[in-house]
């Protein structure tokens, strides 16, 4: 089995990371920066890859935002707070809530949709949101091909480890739970 994903990986790499990109983003990019280590990607074309299936995915977001206001008003109840709190970081921060969006850990698809529920400028989005895609892109693809060999040693060692590294998912979690839930308060 993992013979067959590696080996799926390698072959169609550059769509796996597109697609990936488009819906979440740092564990591809990380991949792609190891597999670009190994000599099976190529580091420039995967923060191209990665950067448009960022810059896509987000511009699908603040469409969706923009012209289905009612849509995400009514189906993102849920998430009511996280607008409320988007919307504050884009009347407080502008443009530079565009360029970190991408690394604020449970916002990354809520942000693009308030933006476009703001009506924020959408010449002015594409952009920002360009360049912040691929800046995005370099710096977690670029640092996972230099450290590549580090990856692959940690890769291995959870494997042979699990109970470990199932103990350390498990703790991160409950941790990303725990400020979540903070924040919400």
């Amino acid at each position: 089995m993992e013979q067959t994903l590696i080996e799926w990986l390698k072959e169609y790499g550059y769509i796996v990371l597109f697609i990936w990109s488009m819906a979440e983003g740092e564990t591809g990019l990380i991949m792609a920066g190891i597999l670009s280590h190994t000599g099976d990607m190529n580091v420039p074309t995967s923060i191209l890859v990665a950067g448009l299936g960022g810059f896509i995915g987000d511009q699908i977001w603040y469409y969706v935002g923009r012209y289905n206001k009612s849509y995400v008003h009514r189906e993102f109840e849920q998430h009511r707070r996280k607008f409320a709190k988007a919307s504050l970081l884009l009347q407080k921060y502008g443009i530079w809530l565009i360029f970190v969006q991408r690394f604020i850990y449970g916002m990354r698809t809520i942000i693009p949709m308030a933006i476009g529920v703001s009506g924020y400028d959408p010449k002015k989005y594409a952009i920002i949101n360009l360049i912040s895609a691929f800046i995005w892109a370099s710096l977690t693809i670029i640092p996972a091909y230099y450290f590549g060999e580090e990856l692959l040693a940690l890769l291995k060692w959870a494997k042979e480890h699990w109970y470990f590294a199932i103990i350390f998912v498990a703790i991160m979690w409950g941790i990303l739970w725990y400020i979540n839930k903070k924040e919400e308060e």
